[in-house]
C-alpha cells in the first residue's frame, strides 16, 4: 500500500475500570484483531496491564487507567479493527483463571467516545465437566481470545455474563470521504462527547 492510497484511523484512549463482584486482585490482557487489508503502522497490538484490587470505597471499581494508543491504514474498511480485552485473577486454589472477556468494533467516526463491555465466561456444557473443572482448578477459557472477534463457532460456546469493563476512545480518522465513506457523526452524537454504543 502506498501513502496516498489509503485511509487511516489513530485511537488514543484507555482501559479505564472494570466491575467484578466477589473477586479481587485482577489484570486484564488486550488485542486488536482486524482483516488482512488493514496495516499497524504505530503503536501496540496488544498488551497487559498491571494487577489491581478493588476500590474500598462504595463503587467496588477496578481501575486500571491502562492505555491504548495505536494507528491503522487501510484501502478497505471490511475488517474494522475490534479491541479484545480478557480479564484473569487468582482462584481460591491460586490458579490464574478467567473472571471475563469483552469485545466491541473502534468507533467510525472521529470523536471522544467511552463503551461499557459486557464481559462474559465461557460455561461448561455439562455437570460432569463442572465437577471436573472445579477438582482440577481449569475453568474452560479460550486458547485464542482473537476467535471471539471473528464470529464462527461462537454460536456452539455456552457462556456467563460477568462483569463489566470500561473503555475511552479518543478517534482520529483522515482521508475516509475520499474513498466515498461518510462517516460523519449526526447532530445528536456530536453535541455530546460521550457516545455510549455498548
Amino acid at each position: 500500500m502506498t501513502g496516498g492510497g489509503v485511509f487511516m484511523i489513530s485511537v488514543a484512549g484507555q482501559i479505564e475500570s472494570a466491575e467484578f463482584h466477589d473477586f479481587d486482585d485482577i489484570y486484564c490482557k488486550f488485542c486488536f484483531v482486524y482483516g488482512p487489508d488493514w496495516v499497524v503502522t504505530s503503536g501496540l497490538e496488544e498488551g497487559i496491564s498491571q494487577i489491581v484490587k478493588r476500590s474500598r470505597d462504595e463503587r467496588q471499581l477496578f481501575v486500571w487507567n491502562f492505555p491504548l494508543d495505536i494507528t491503522f491504514k487501510s484501502t478497505n474498511p471490511h475488517g474494522w479493527p475490534q479491541l479484545v480485552v480478557s480479564v484473569y485473577g487468582l482462584d481460591t486454589f491460586g490458579n490464574d483463571v478467567v473472571r471475563g472477556y469483552g469485545l466491541c468494533h473502534l468507533p467510525i467516526a472521529s470523536g471522544v467516545y467511552k463503551k461499557t463491555l459486557a464481559m462474559f465466561v465461557p460455561e461448561s456444557t455439562s455437570l460432569l465437566q463442572k465437577l471436573t473443572c472445579w477438582l482440577t482448578g481449569r475453568r474452560p477459557e479460550y486458547v485464542d481470545p482473537r476467535v471471539l472477534a471473528q464470529g464462527e463457532g461462537r454460536e456452539v460456546t455456552r457462556v456467563r455474563s460477568q462483569g463489566h469493563v470500561k473503555v475511552s476512545f479518543n478517534m482520529v480518522t483522515r482521508d475516509l470521504a475520499r474513498f466515498g465513506y461518510n462517516n460523519r457523526s449526526t447532530d445528536v452524537n456530536r453535541s455530546s462527547s460521550n457516545v455510549p454504543t455498548q
